[in-house]
Parts: structure tokens; C-alpha cells; sequence
């Protein structure tokens, strides 16, 4: 196998998830009580890449904090004047990659379950690759019957002549790949949601739980709780029903969240309606 980097692109606005990424950056959000970028970090580190030399990540909307966060584990590539999207960030790391195939990952997709390995076994260097879950083949936004599921594997062909300015692979590499029959769909069967709206966002929180509650060590719990998630020293004296608590966020005696996130500064972005529509997109659990 041709050596190979990972990129993990921590980089956008996450404009579909505010207020709550007025507070912090997208990939720093919490599900199952794990920031996503550390879900990301994992990814990368179960397919056996790890260290600034290995992983990059991409900052730019409050990248501070996504520096801060990452703290020496991964290379950081500053986007300063705005995201450059999902090319546009390798074009940006063209020296940094130098030559290598690239696992790039988004790091608002969340995935369970399935075997992540299948998307690197047997790579030849040579074909583009993309993970994917059965979705509409009528969709024009699916590949080979596929909806993206957050992971793809690209070539340094497709890599190298990318342009360090704001554009997408969808258009850039995995539509041109497509059409010349270099890009294979590797199917993920496990579970998938994109959390970048509210509805996904809960969703993947409400699978990381597991049906039941997920308490963060140090939360104080002394209302109801059910099918929850809470972080790390958030309090609870109200009622939550199908929602998440940010660390250090709190719910009053008086109060009843349900299909809600609560965020910092009693921040709250309700979801009714679009969990459920989110989780049977993709009903595998």
C-alpha cells in the first residue's frame, strides 16, 4: 500500500447548528459527552494514523479554540480569511501532504458500528474511494446508490493540482473520478448522521446514549431524565426528555426540555420533529 495522510476538516461556520456554533466551533461540539474532533482524532488513529506528521486538521471559525483543543496531536492549517472548503483545504496543505494518498474526514459526520477498515483494505493508491451508506439512486447527490457518509480516500493525483482556494470535491475530484470510472463506493454498515443541523446533531447524541441516559461524571441530576445526554458538571433539576445538556449548562426546577439542546448561557435550540426525520433517513442502529 502507498503511504497515506489524514486530513480532518475542522474548518467551516457550521452556520446550520447556530447559536450553538456561535459558542464554539463545530468539530468541538459534544455528542455522547466526545467532542466530534476527538471522534475524528479516533478515526484516524484506528486506521493507523496519528502525530502532526500523520494528521492534519484545518481551522479557521474560531480556530483558537480548535487549536487550543488539538494541542500539538495533529498539524494545524490556518485558513484565516474564511474556510477554503473540502478542496480548497488540501490544496492548502499540498507541502504537507507531499506526495501522500489522503484519508480526508469531516468531522460533523458521526459514525457507529461497521468496520471503518474497509475503506483503506486493500487500497492500491490508485482509485479514488468514498464511504458511503445505501440512499436514493434518484438522488442526484448520491454516488452509485450512495449517500456520503463522512470518509473518502483520495489518490495524490487528485490531490496535487488542487488549488488553495475555497472549492469542493464533490466537484473538484469525486464527480471527475466518478465519470472516469476511478471512484469506487465503499458501502459503511453501521450506523451514520450528519450532525450539522440540529436534528442530526440530536440524533447522533441520542444513538451515542443508547436508549438510555448518559450522564457526564460530575453532572448533578436531581429532576427527570430520560433517553439523555448530559455532560460534565451541567445540572438537572428540571425535566429532559430526548435532549442534551451541554457540560456546565444548566435546566431549572421549572423547566422541560424535550427534543432540545441546551447549550452555555442557557442557549436552547429545540429539534421537534427533525430528529425523527434525521434517524429515518438512516434507521441502521
Amino acid at each position: 500500500m502507498k503511504p497515506w495522510c489524514a486530513v480532518l476538516l475542522a474548518a467551516g461556520e457550521g452556520t446550520r447548528l447556530r447559536p450553538l456554533t456561535e459558542l464554539r466551533p463545530k468539530p468541538l461540539c459534544p455528542v455522547g459527552n466526545v467532542p466530534l474532533l476527538e471522534r475524528a482524532l479516533e478515526v484516524a488513529a484506528r486506521l493507523g494514523r496519528s502525530g502532526p506528521a500523520q494528521v492534519a486538521v484545518n481551522a479557521s471559525w474560531l480556530g483558537e479554540q480548535i487549536e487550543e483543543y488539538v494541542d500539538g496531536r495533529a498539524h494545524i492549517s490556518w485558513e484565516r480569511d474564511g474556510p477554503l472548503g473540502t478542496a480548497g483545504a488540501l490544496g492548502r496543505l499540498r507541502d504537507w501532504i507531499d506526495g501522500r494518498g489522503v484519508l480526508v474526514v469531516n468531522t460533523d459526520a458521526y459514525l457507529a458500528g461497521g468496520r471503518l477498515t474497509a475503506l483503506t483494505a486493500g487500497w492500491d493508491g490508485e482509485t479514488a474511494r468514498l464511504l458511503g451508506v445505501p440512499g436514493d439512486p434518484r438522488n442526484p447527490e448520491t454516488f452509485s446508490g450512495h449517500r456520503f457518509a463522512g470518509l473518502s480516500l483520495l489518490p495524490w493525483r487528485w490531490v496535487r493540482d488542487l488549488p488553495p482556494h475555497r472549492h469542493d470535491l464533490v466537484r473538484a475530484v469525486w464527480r471527475p473520478a466518478e465519470a472516469a470510472g476511478e471512484l469506487e463506493v465503499v458501502t459503511f454498515e453501521g450506523y451514520f448522521t450528519d450532525t450539522g443541523t440540529p436534528g442530526g446533531y440530536l440524533a447522533a447524541n441520542l444513538h451515542a446514549a443508547g436508549g438510555g441516559n448518559l450522564v457526564a461524571p460530575g453532572a448533578v441530576v436531581s429532576g427527570q431524565c430520560v433517553h439523555s445526554v448530559i455532560g460534565a458538571d451541567a445540572v438537572v433539576a428540571g425535566t429532559v426528555v430526548r435532549s442534551v445538556v451541554w457540560p456546565s449548562a444548566r435546566v431549572s426546577a421549572s423547566e422541560r426540555l424535550i427534543d432540545a439542546i441546551r447549550a452555555d448561557g442557557d442557549v436552547t435550540v429545540p429539534t421537534a420533529g427533525r430528529c425523527a426525520e434525521d434517524q429515518r433517513s438512516n434507521p441502521r442502529r
